[in-house]
């Protein structure tokens, strides 16, 4: 394996002649529709995400990215689009759960059994297949940060419930492995916000997820939430060590804007690590120097073949022009460093 790969975690800016980026940075990530955010017509919402699909693909690939995403760019938040397209759902009178934040915030009310009636994010798979001929990473919320985004009126406890959304997350990533993903992703950041429950229960809706899914590279990105929403972040993860147990190969975490010290690579001796190299609370883009001296502290402490670098987390309540700058610097002095081993 090629090392020091460059990858974008998840999302990347959304134009804002497609979504109100002002009411959008504005409120907590949504967990149920908010429709109120796009500023075209359903009847040509479509096309217009296509469209935008297309410009965050090429920002990427001009930026010289190894592994792209889509962006991003259909989701009003990382998780919604998923779990709102699941039964078992009151979305017209939703419950309230508190976010990683403290506050209370509109969630799914789950009043029966949790399914996943149709694919979600295949027909966004196949079309970003169809842009470009280097690996693609998709995304999808993982079950446990999906049963802490909900509130739970059906099942006897919130271990119950992860397990039902790790079904349906598991029925999607095999869909989307056959769609043409080359990874595929589950995003977990509450398992920093909530250790306690993590240690009940996530693993094992992690691998039930995970359960049988082949022929892509099998990812989990943990986080502290989005620097424009969360901005003092911890110095350390407390639940990080378990995950070399877990059977995907890569672990993406932040560590650019915590100031993580690169010694906690060595709690995931087992796994490919995605390193953040990027900190998006900081709207003056990296240079390429920066972003080597990151990975060089890095590599005292984990092989460069296992290592991969990336933004922080998603991208998307970036300016559209500082998130270019930051790639074209990833691309750099993750360039500038391999040309060192």
């Amino acid at each position: 394996m090629e090392p020091l790969r460059t990858t974008v975690v998840g999302s990347y800016p959304q134009p804002e002649w497609l979504i109100d980026r002002r009411k959008l940075g504005g409120r907590l990530p949504p967990r149920v529709p908010a429709r109120e955010l796009w500023r075209v017509d359903e009847a040509w919402l479509d096309d217009a995400q296509d469209d935008a699909t297309i410009l965050a693909v090429r920002d990427m690939v001009a930026a010289g990215v190894d592994i792209v995403t889509d962006g991003e760019i259909r989701r009003e938040s990382y998780s919604n689009r998923f779990a709102n397209a699941l039964e078992g759902l009151d979305l017209d009178e939703p419950g309230t759960a508190l976010d990683r934040t403290g506050h209370p915030n509109p969630v799914p009310r789950v009043v029966g059994p949790v399914r996943r009636m149709r694919p979600v994010q295949v027909r966004d798979t196949e079309f970003l297949r169809s842009l470009t001929d280097r690996p693609i990473r998709v995304t999808v919320p993982g079950p446990f940060t999906m049963s802490q985004q909900a509130q739970n009126d059906h099942y006897p406890d919130l271990r119950s419930l992860a397990l039902a959304y790790a079904e349906a997350v598991n029925e999607e990533l095999r869909d989307l492995v056959a769609a043409g993903a080359d990874v595929v992703q589950i995003d977990e950041p509450y398992l920093q916000a909530r250790p306690e429950q993590a240690r009940e229960y996530a693993l094992e809706a992690i691998e039930r997820a995970f359960d049988g899914v082949s022929g892509a590279t099998l990812a989990l990105h943990t986080c502290f939430g989005y620097a424009a929403i969360v901005h003092e972040k911890p110095n350390g993860y407390p639940f990080l060590a378990e995950l070399d147990s877990i059977s995907a190969e890569q672990i993406s975490i932040e560590a650019a804007q915590p100031r993580l010290d690169p010694s906690i690579l060595e709690q995931l001796p087992s796994k490919q690590v995605i390193l953040g190299v990027l900190d998006l609370s900081d709207m003056t883009p990296e240079t390429a120097e920066v972003v080597a001296d990151r990975i060089r502290a890095a590599l005292r402490h984990i092989d460069p073949e296992r290592l991969l670098v990336a933004p922080d987390c998603g991208m998307k309540y970036l300016p559209r022009e500082v998130a270019k700058a930051k790639l074209h610097a990833l691309v750099e002095g993750a360039a500038t460093v391999r040309a060192e081993l």
